[in-house]
């Protein structure tokens, strides 16, 4: 074997090796910010909270991870990024594991909000790593795997969670996930991403904040996860119930269908990422490939809408999970699209930004989803409102976003400390 060749094959074996530790990263991190939903119940009772308290623990989360995207943009651009995400994965897990110390709502509280600082920087880092160490016609299957990972983390939690808490108690669930999570600290420091010198560290250029934001394809991005996010967090919030207020599904039926989004997703996803990489990879636009399979995999996801209008529940599960398996046949392609646009040196900031618009939509839908059902006392409408997001979203990258090819920075390269 040439030494070029062994260069190469060695080159995949470390892009598999860092990509699996990601994948298990994205896993622990959808463990730890599902568990209190797990543990609702019993977290109630032991603390004396009513649900509208109980509401408020759970939207915690999601107000420093949406805000603590920029600065963890900024901070993965600017630094060796093996060490900010080390950092942000202990700050996660030790606030996991002090959750189960908490003696008061606002203990739980405090907890809730340094996970979300904690797990701000997963996405920027993964986007910055991908970014600089998979060509594009990997990506597709890079993110896929991500995807999967971020899916099998709340199917994997409900599983681990119900079995811990039945043995052991709610708290042991806490303190155990967090401090049995830092193992996965070891193999990221002896084998994470290294393709950085300091000296490309000190003359790489960066894109600025301002640069990225005066971009019409930035923006297109933003909103196109905005709708994106806020569809499937109305799935994920509100799904088990409509099976049960409206479907009146038995809390066993309601289990079984509800593990299979997570399940579904996960698959639909690696198939989608794959397909997309292999057209690339054999000559295909990665415009016309990354956009066929984001706007149209939106567009299949609109079965949702006559899922809610059908009778009969056969028919609406089935439309149901041809909707969720067409959810992931876009959601590594959107992140591929942002990592090529940006490119190395700008996908920290811009998947920082884009993720914080990201989840406004999972904090807009579950509320006004809410609202929708007290007022009319039916989903319909929230299924109707869900479907126009997602076309909004087909149009946003349809539209906004243009062709998909890395965009020249007007920076200087700059000198960092």
């Amino acid at each position: 074997m040439s030494a070029s060749a062994a260069l190469a094959n060695k080159l995949n074996r470390v892009q598999w090796v860092v990509l699996t530790l990601l994948v298990l990263s994205i896993c622990i991190n959808y463990i730890d910010r599902g568990n209190l939903a797990v543990a609702g119940p019993f977290v109630i009772r032991d603390l004396h909270l009513s649900k509208t308290q109980f509401g408020e623990l759970s939207s915690a989360f999601f107000w420093t991870y949406a805000f603590g995207q920029i600065a963890a943009g900024s901070l993965v651009d600017r630094y060796d990024v093996r060490w900010i995400y080390g950092a942000g994965f202990v700050i996660w897990s030790v606030a996991t594991s002090l959750t189960g110390l908490a003696e008061s709502f606002g203990a739980v509280f405090a907890f809730r909000l340094v996970l979300g600082v904690g797990e701000s920087v997963a996405y920027p880092s993964v986007s910055r790593i991908i970014a600089g160490s998979f060509p594009e016609r990997r990506r597709g299957t890079a993110n896929a795997l991500i995807d999967a990972g971020s899916k099998a983390g709340p199917a994997l939690g409900v599983l681990i969670g119900g079995l811990v808490i039945k043995h052991y108690g709610w708290r042991m669930l806490f303190i155990a996930l967090g401090l049995g999570s830092l193992v996965w600290l070891v193999p990221w420091f002896i084998w994470g991403p290294r393709f950085e010198t300091a000296e490309s560290r000190r003359q790489r250029q960066s894109a600025g904040i301002l640069e990225i934001l005066g971009k019409r394809d930035a923006w297109g991005t933003f909103l196109g996860l905005f709708c994106i996010n806020y569809a499937w967090y109305f799935l994920v919030m509100w799904l088990p119930s409509y099976l049960i207020m409206e479907r009146h599904f038995s809390t066993e039926a309601m289990a079984i269908f509800g593990s299979l989004p997570f399940w579904g997703i996960a698959i639909s996803s690696i198939a989608g990422g794959w397909t997309s990489d292999r057209w690339i990879a054999h000559g295909r636009s990665p415009t016309r490939v990354r956009k066929t399979f984001v706007v149209g995999g939106m567009l299949l996801t609109t079965l949702i809408v006559p899922a809610a209008i059908v009778r009969d529940p056969v028919t609406c599960m089935a439309l149901l999970v041809t909707a969720c398996l067409s959810f992931g046949l876009f959601t590594s392609n959107i992140w591929a699209i942002t990592q090529t646009l940006a490119g190395a040196d700008a996908s920290g900031k811009w998947t920082g930004w884009q993720n914080m618009f990201g989840n406004f939509g999972g904090i807009v839908a579950p509320y006004v989803t809410g609202v929708i059902v007290d007022k009319t006392g039916q989903f319909l409408l929230a299924f109707v409102g869900a479907g126009v997001a997602l076309v909004l979203g087909a149009a946003a990258y349809l539209v906004i976003v243009g062709k998909v090819e890395p965009i020249v920075w007007r920076v200087r390269p700059r000198v960092l400390s």
